[in-house]
């Protein structure tokens, strides 16, 4: 249990934050939607090769994928070959430049798997601040970030500043290791658990996997 009242869960898992206990949790809620008669409407960004969006438009739910303009084509294309172009699309934006309006907003669903990291923390409490109004009364949020006590902490200038100040660059080696170019900010789970509350989220549960990284579930009150 977080000490603010989160339940805390410890799961083994590949670095890659799309194969992991999250995406199962986002999954699941979305064939808990599709049995209540109504087709879940689910945003992903950034989406990356797109794995998770077919998978929730395999379930039947109107997927709009979000990530920059240079994936749209490959995207596309999986999307086409796939049968999936009446369920799924894709829309060209990052999630801290987010059009005003999104086709299937209100959304039941939005995954936010890794972008926030690349923000400053002030940055991301506003980006998840208006995420969460995309989201229906209800509608529920999963995020994955970077996590502090992860690999990625190794040589971080950054470890030990507080999280409104820790924004830099990763040791050399190991951003060369994983391709993470450019300042981030690598966050401990209670830190992401206070990002979501002060964005005004209900949150449900956080979550720190063997790896280090964390996660986070959170609902639209």
């Amino acid at each position: 249990m977080d000490p603010n009242g989160a339940t805390t869960t410890i799961i083994a898992n590949p670095f890659d934050l799309g194969n992991d206990e999250l995406e199962r949790f986002a999954l699941e809620e979305c064939i808990k939607r599709q049995r209540a008669a109504q087709r879940a409407s689910v945003m992903v960004a950034p989406v990356g090769r797109g794995d998770l969006a077919l998978k929730f438009a395999n379930l039947g739910a109107e997927v709009l994928a979000a990530d920059v303009a240079t994936h749209r084509q490959e995207l596309e294309a999986r999307i086409l070959a796939a049968g999936l172009k009446e369920k799924a699309r894709f829309v060209p934006a990052t999630i801290n430049n987010l059009p005003d309006e999104l086709p299937g907003e209100p959304f039941d669903i939005v995954v936010v798997r890794h972008g926030l990291c690349s923000l400053r923390y002030e940055q991301a409490r506003q980006v998840v601040r208006q995420i969460l109004l995309k989201l229906r009364i209800g509608g529920k949020l999963y995020v994955s970030i970077l996590g502090l006590h992860s690999e990625l902490g190794d040589g971080y200038p950054g470890r030990d500043l507080s999280i409104d100040q820790r924004y830099s660059a990763l040791a050399p080696e190991i951003a060369k290791k994983y391709g993470i170019e450019g300042d981030v900010c690598l966050y401990s789970e209670r830190n992401l658990f206070l990002l979501l509350l002060e964005a005004g989220c209900s949150v449900l549960r956080t979550m720190t996997t063997t790896y280090g990284n964390v996660k986070g579930v959170a609902v639209r009150v």
